[in-house]
């Protein structure tokens, strides 16, 4: 699905100005750049734009409010002082998978001020000698790189704070009582628009199976994260425990040789 015709699936007959979180993943740019998102969607707060063969940022519309960016599994190799210009106040930014290679590319979130978490995962940067050191010393502002801070602690989960929120529309609902007296007066004003209803919750449906897809890939890339990261640090003791072997091999003959 295009990228725009995708827009107008997720408004879901709301005006963008009324919009606060749009997910467009798996969707298709329009050679490789931004189709049908402009500055209308002045409340937007969450963007996530997955997988949709991004190669340039360049037609991001400004969106002051926005504070988490979903850019994982595009082709984006820089134009990233887009982002500081467009989105000042973002505090989460996912760009792993990625064709990010030098940390001159990465030097231009500098100005993003508010940022919080970045995700280079699976970028050719992380390849990188002193990777972990060299982002933490380049830009001050984050406190987490790739979901762990500078003493390898993870970050807090994110759905902790969608649950919370859950739970605060439940209890609105409980106190607006029971629906069941307006329904049936609903159900006789509109008589005569089930196809339109129907095709409609088709839609949403759909749109909210690829949310859960989304989710789980997200929960899949977290776990995979963490095993590469234990992995790391598995190799970099045995690397230690290794040289400390050979150390004591060294004193050994020296020993003998006296």
């Amino acid at each position: 699905m295009e990228m725009k015709k995708r827009i107008n699936l997720e408004l879901r007959n709301q005006a963008p100005e009324e919009v606060t979180e749009l997910v467009l993943d798996n969707c298709k740019s329009s050679n490789g750049e931004i189709e049908g998102l402009n500055d209308s969607f002045k409340e937007l707060e969450f963007l996530s734009m997955a997988n949709v063969q991004l190669t340039s940022l360049a037609k991001l519309p400004t969106l002051s409010k926005l504070r988490k960016l979903e850019l994982s599994d595009n082709i984006i190799s820089g134009g990233l002082e887009v982002l500081a210009e467009r989105c000042p106040n973002l505090t989460y930014l996912n760009l792993s998978g990625n064709k990010i290679k030098d940390l001159g590319t990465v030097e231009a979130l500098q100005n993003l001020k508010n940022l919080k978490s970045l995700d280079l995962f699976n970028c050719e940067i992380t390849n990188l000698e002193d990777y972990r050191d060299s982002i933490f010393d380049l830009l001050q502002q984050i406190t987490y790189l790739d979901g762990f801070d500078q003493e390898d602690n993870e970050a807090p989960d994110s759905e902790d704070d969608d649950d919370e929120d859950e739970d605060d529309n439940d209890e609105d609902e409980d106190e607006a009582g029971p629906p069941g007296e307006y329904e049936e007066e609903d159900d006789e004003d509109d008589g005569g628009s089930d196809l339109g209803e129907g095709e409609e919750e088709e839609e949403v449906g759909l749109s909210y199976l690829m949310k859960e897809e989304i989710q789980m890939k997200t929960t899949m890339m977290i776990m995979l994260k963490k095993e590469v990261t234990r992995r790391k640090k598995q190799r970099v003791f045995e690397g230690r425990r290794g040289n400390e072997i050979l150390k004591m091999k060294a004193r050994k003959r020296m020993i003998n040789l006296l």
